[in-house]
């Protein structure tokens, strides 16, 4: 009985101290190299595995050295950063037990050798850059926006904060846009005029430019010059061109040019047969060319009644409806319209 407990006690003890079975893993170690052949300090070195996504990150150190044991053996895509920029990446790297093959980045050697990957890295640099660039132009622009729309707006503040962006970045004309758009709320023309010029430089294209810089060009007193960036407008953007037009047209009513205004109006009224504003102020500048007969009259070109009329018959309730009913009583024309007529026809009625 004793000689049976001794073996079972020694049986016991074999099984106590059976050893696990131990990881597959590898060891990986390399260099970082710039374009200088200068070691890369604190770069970031991070392998995923392919197969279960698991990863492994390292560093490099003062030397641009980097090195680990106990790295599970797979297929890794290696990604090699800097401070969050990219350096260098590589699809597989396959990991083996025990040494693996000395994985050294020389970034000088490696463009020169793969042309292709070196392109990538650099557009994801760049886009990466980009896009941080116009996150914060992006902001800046929402902060100017902001101090323009409110309530009285705060015109300076937007060409400070505008101005800085212009200065970061002088390729988007939106920015310079709407600095033009800041100075021309702040009544500083000069500086308008030349913010909507680089604007117009970049992209000469957009309507909204070339109007807004024609109202700075008529502040400014020079008409013939904001006459043209009206007429440009209208070219770029015909559904709005009897708006630009009408700008036209109130440009030159105020500068007294009757016969050129009243040009600019019948424009709008091509355009935009139902804009009876139009119809009011050609009227108003044909009175301005009206003459006394020599019987003492008030003799008005043709046209100039039907002008009014016309606007009457589109606006019977409109800011301009007594002026207009007023005017024609001047020139001792009738009131016409079809506005209220119970007629199927919808020819004008005489009241």
């Amino acid at each position: 009985m004793r000689k049976q407990a001794l073996i079972l006690f020694f049986f016991t003890l074999v099984l106590g101290f059976t050893l696990p079975a131990l990881a597959q893993t590898g060891t990986v170690k390399g260099y970082v190299k710039d374009d200088a052949g200068k070691p890369v300090v604190g770069a970031v070195v991070d392998m995923q595995n392919l197969d279960n996504g698991r990863k492994v990150t390292l560093k490099t150190d003062k030397s641009g050295n980097f090195f680990s044991i106990g790295v599970p053996i797979g297929t890794y895509k290696v990604a090699i950063t800097q401070d969050g920029k990219p350096l260098y990446a590589i699809p597989k790297y396959p990991v083996a037990g025990g040494d693996n093959p000395d994985l050294n980045v020389d970034l000088a050697k490696e463009r020169a050798a793969n042309p292709q990957n070196a392109e990538q890295v650099k557009k994801v640099e760049a886009a990466k850059a980009e896009n941080a660039k116009i996150g914060n132009l992006n902001g800046m622009l929402k902060q100017a926006n902001d101090a323009m729309t409110a309530n009285p707006p705060n015109w300076d503040q937007a060409i400070q904060v505008l101005t800085q962006a212009t200065q970061q970045d002088q390729t988007h004309d939106l920015l310079f846009g709407r600095l033009g758009d800041a100075y021309l709320g702040a009544k500083k023309y000069p500086e308008s005029i030349d913010a909507y010029n680089k604007a117009i430089a970049l992209d000469a294209n957009k309507a909204a430019y070339h109007n807004n810089m024609a109202q700075a060009l008529a502040k400014s007193n020079q008409t013939d010059k904001a006459i043209a960036e009206y007429d440009t407008a209208a070219k770029l953007e015909p559904a709005s061109a009897s708006t630009y037009f009408f700008n036209e047209g109130a440009v030159l009513t105020n500068t007294g040019k009757v016969d050129d205004a009243i040009v600019a109006f019948d424009k709008v009224i091509a355009a935009d047969p139902t804009k009876a504003d139009a119809y009011y102020w050609k009227g108003v500048n044909m009175v301005g060319k009206a003459k006394t007969g020599a019987d003492g009259k008030f003799e008005a070109p043709a046209g100039t009644a039907e002008a009014f009329n016309k606007y009457l018959e589109l606006a019977p309730d409109g800011k301009y409806a007594d002026p207009a009913k007023q005017m024609l009583q001047t020139i001792g024309a009738p009131v016409t319209t079809s506005y209220g007529s119970q007629k199927k026809s919808g020819k004008p009625v005489k009241k």
